[in-house]
């Protein structure tokens, strides 16, 4: 097979720091030049290195689709901005073969003060491609991005959205041999990312080469034949896209159960029950914090007590991240009678079923007093509830709204 990209011993330096008082911006440091022209210019001894990747080596085939998974700060996003040609590596190499498409974020390849129909033609330029070869995918890119009445209007006025529609209609439709994706598409709602996955299948069918970063893990593993994981700029492991998805989630895991440490049992005071740790007990995706929507959720929670208490009420609220609550339950109203507990670790249960729509949700757990309504542990879970959609959801148009529920639709003739 023939390789299109391969990267060789590529690492990225950044310095890091703050910035010398007197060279806070560039007007600054041209204005200084003038004026001492003879004086030495000395770096920041407070500056710091920060190597974003180092020495990263893989090689992608042509035809292939690779995820790139990996914690925030990983390395993920300056690798495919590397590739992308936006920024240069300290060390090592990237060769690429073909023409590249890139879609990293909200903005990027984009001037502000052109329309959209200017910066399509202005894309495709870039992409090496001649006028009538854009003209002729023109009406294509358009109707993808549903904004033709604002496609004579400067992009600098565009909301995320519409910004988001276009640059990823421009980057899919333009047919570069390489199609390069980051997170953006957690930007867009659930119908819009099941019309871009939709896009990116019809690309990978028709061998193009892609590179597709996403936090999800049920994204990558229906879109992507290998995946590659990254953990603090180095490569970890990369292969088959379910053995890395596995090690990705099972390191995820251990991170959590690290977070969780300052919630421990120590820090509890005499009389306190506290929650520490939260998961999914019979999620389907590989992150133990995930769900598909309507699906039945068993939400388990453990917490620590330091002493006997009687009569204990539990809350849960599921908000949006306006804080608006769209599931409430509590263990009263549930099972009739309040709870007692004595010191030590417990287990509690809540199973319900979650008609919402994809897309990250607050969990909020309360335990409280039954006798003086007294709140004795609030807590905002850590990491967010996310939910997905199936697979067969992902699959033709997808309707805005909030909550998710299977409807029938039957049409016969009415004959009287």
């Amino acid at each position: 097979m023939q390789t299109v990209i391969k990267v060789e011993n590529l690492s990225k330096k950044f310095r890091i720091g703050k910035l010398r008082g007197d060279e806070g911006t560039l007007r600054d440091l041209v204005g200084n030049v003038i004026k001492f022209p003879f004086r030495k210019r000395v770096k920041n001894p407070e500056a710091e290195t920060l190597w974003a990747l180092k020495d990263i080596n893989f090689e992608v085939y042509q035809g292939d689709t690779l995820g790139i998974v990996g914690g925030n700060g990983a390395g993920k996003s300056t690798l495919l901005k590397i590739l992308s040609r936006i920024i240069k590596p300290t060390t090592g190499r990237a060769r690429l073969g073909g023409r590249v498409g890139s879609l990293l974020e909200v903005g990027t390849g984009f001037h502000q003060d052109l329309t959209g129909r200017e910066n399509v033609f202005l894309n495709g330029a870039v992409l090496g491609m001649q006028r009538r070869e854009i003209e002729k995918k023109f009406d294509e890119i358009v109707a993808f991005a549903e904004i033709e009445k604002f496609m004579d209007t400067p992009v600098k006025f565009y909301s995320t959205g519409m910004y988001l529609r276009l640059a990823f209609a421009v980057a899919a439709h333009l047919e570069p041999d390489i199609l390069i994706v980051d997170e953006v598409l957690a930007v867009g709602d659930a119908a819009f990312q099941a019309k871009c996955l939709g896009k990116m299948g019809e690309a990978v069918g028709s061998g193009r080469t892609i590179l597709f970063v996403s936090h999800s893990s049920m994204m990558v593993e229906k879109l992507c034949q290998t995946a590659l994981y990254l953990k603090n700029g180095k490569l970890e492991n990369y292969g088959a896209t379910k053995p890395i998805l596995a090690q990705y989630e099972a390191d995820y895991e251990l991170n959590s159960a690290a977070e969780a440490v300052s919630r421990n049992l120590p820090e509890i005071e005499d009389g306190e029950v506290r929650f520490i740790e939260w998961s999914i007990s019979n999620s389907t995706a590989y992150q133990a914090h995930t769900i598909v929507s309507r699906q039945k959720a068993e939400f388990e929670f453990q917490l620590v007590c330091r002493r006997q208490i009687a009569n204990l009420r539990f809350n849960f609220a599921i908000q949006d991240h306006d804080g608006r609550p769209l599931i409430v339950a509590s263990s009263v109203s549930a099972n009739k009678a309040a709870a007692a507990v004595g010191e030590g670790t417990y287990r509690l249960r809540w199973t319900c079923y979650l008609p919402l729509q994809a897309g990250f949700y607050r969990l909020v757990a309360e335990v409280a007093s039954t006798d003086d309504d007294t709140l004795l542990d609030t807590w905002r879970c850590q990491p967010e509830l996310e939910i997905l959609l199936s697979p067969d959801e992902l699959i033709g148009e997808q309707l805005q709204g909030l909550i998710n529920i299977p409807v029938k639709f039957d049409l016969a003739r009415d004959v009287r």
